[in-house]
């Protein structure tokens, strides 16, 4: 999900709205505020479809939290190590030429 809040912060939340709406209007707001995050939901999974059929084949698995930079270039790194095998790689010895002597 987009925000991390603990059980401290909800209820603090919760009694602000107390605070600045009132508890009378509380359950209306409440009704409101469900039916936005419904339809934000709806507008991010639309939105989301619409992409991966307009990125064709190989997109799939596309996810939201794929189109973050970061977790981008981690997956495709990932996913390109796992495509070559293992190499590793070998200091050079260091030998003295013996014309140099």
């Amino acid at each position: 999900m987009f925000f991390d809040f603990g059980a401290g912060e909800i209820i603090g939340l919760a009694i602000l709205a107390m605070i600045l709406i009132g508890p009378e209007k509380l359950p209306q707001f409440a009704v409101e505020a469900a039916k936005v995050v419904k339809k934000l939901r709806t507008l991010a999974t639309t939105a989301t479809n619409e992409l991966k059929e307009n990125l064709g084949p190989g997109f799939e698995d596309l996810q939201p939290s794929d189109l973050n930079p970061k977790t981008f270039v981690k997956k495709q790194l990932e996913s390109a190590l796992e495509d070559e095998p293992t190499r590793v790689l070998k200091r050079p010895e260091n030998k003295i030429d013996p014309d140099l002597l």
